[in-house]
């Protein structure tokens, strides 16, 4: 019996884990520091189906009628 996987469902946004490389560049572009992006708890159901650990960063990519594709990023936190 295979399991449903929520990153399965059409409405649910790919979610990946940024490397350390690409968030430097993230921050820098930005001029933020981590601790300045938006939030999303670790007991979110998909920051734990793709085994995100607090204090990483997780890249969201989102589909939108004007930009095409839109990135959103959250700090994972306990």
């Amino acid at each position: 019996m295979r399991k449903f996987s929520l990153l399965d469902h059409e409405l649910i946004p790919k979610h990946e884990i940024m490397s350390e490389d690409e968030l430097k560049a993230i921050l820098k572009t930005y001029n933020i520091g981590k601790e300045q992006l938006p939030k999303i708890k670790i007991e979110d159901p998909v920051i734990q189906e793709i085994g995100a650990q607090a204090g990483e960063v997780v890249r969201i990519t989102r589909n939108s009628q004007t930009a095409g594709q839109a990135f959103y990023y959250r700090h994972v936190i306990a």
